[in-house]
């Protein structure tokens, strides 16, 4: 014996499932809708452009702050050893400089 299903029992696929094997069209856009879009993405461009040349300068400029920075603590320390320098070479020389006063005043 065969059992037959009755009509409201078949199963029917999904309309999705049906319409996922047709290719998908694009939908039409007068001329008009077309040259707005265009228009749009022409000022987006222009305005997302500026935005990138602003990240890019500040980084530029971020890099410069870093850069002067470290060339300002290097000067620090080269006027330090500078000054240390000195002051060995004046405590070194400091008798020959009393004894050229010295001479200067008896001649």
């Amino acid at each position: 014996m065969c059992m037959i299903k009755a009509p409201d029992q078949w199963v029917v696929p999904s309309r999705t499932l049906v319409n996922s094997f047709k290719p998908k069209r694009r939908a039409r856009r007068s001329k008009v809708q077309v040259q707005r879009l265009r228009g749009r993405k022409r000022r987006c461009d222009g305005k997302e452009m500026m935005q990138q040349e602003n990240r890019k300068l500040y980084r530029e400029n971020m890099s410069i702050m870093e850069e002067n920075l470290e060339l300002r603590k290097r000067a620090r320390l080269l006027y330090q050893e500078n000054l240390a320098l000195m002051s060995e070479l004046q405590k070194k020389f400091s008798h020959f400089h009393r004894f050229s006063t010295t001479t200067t005043t008896t001649k």
